[in-house]
């Protein structure tokens, strides 16, 4: 008699270290689920990062050249076609008789796309 209950105690303790173990299996499998799902998060954001600090660095640079003397002059000759004192301005001619031709542009017509055709990327196709 004494034997048997304690080998149902050695069952019921073996028993509820194997669950303990279960139970401490599921919480690290959900841990590390979501120290992955973190990481990857954490390289996103690093990454875009990156981009905005690369775009800052543009940013300002545009902006230096921008409240620059070089920006007013730039502009001043191209856009406004001013010259400075003892510059010689040219201004071409087309020669005479002939009448210069408007360059046309051509746009693309859109392609309509099938309803199956977009089902089929959306499912099939990267």
């Amino acid at each position: 008699m004494m034997k048997s209950v304690r080998e149902a105690w050695k069952r019921i303790i073996g028993l509820s270290a194997v669950l303990l173990l279960v139970l401490l299996m599921m919480n690290l499998n959900s841990r590390l689920a979501e120290y992955f799902r973190l990481s990857t998060e954490r390289d996103k954001v690093s990454t875009e990062v990156g981009y905005f600090r690369a775009t800052k660095a543009a940013l300002e640079t545009q902006v230096a050249y921008a409240t620059s003397d070089q920006a007013v002059e730039d502009w001043a000759r191209d856009e406004a076609r001013m010259a400075l004192p003892g510059d010689q301005v040219i201004i071409p001619l087309p020669p005479e008789g002939q009448t210069p031709q408007p360059k046309t542009q051509v746009t693309p017509t859109p392609t309509t796309v099938e309803n199956w055709e977009v089902w089929w990327a959306l499912f099939f196709e990267n």
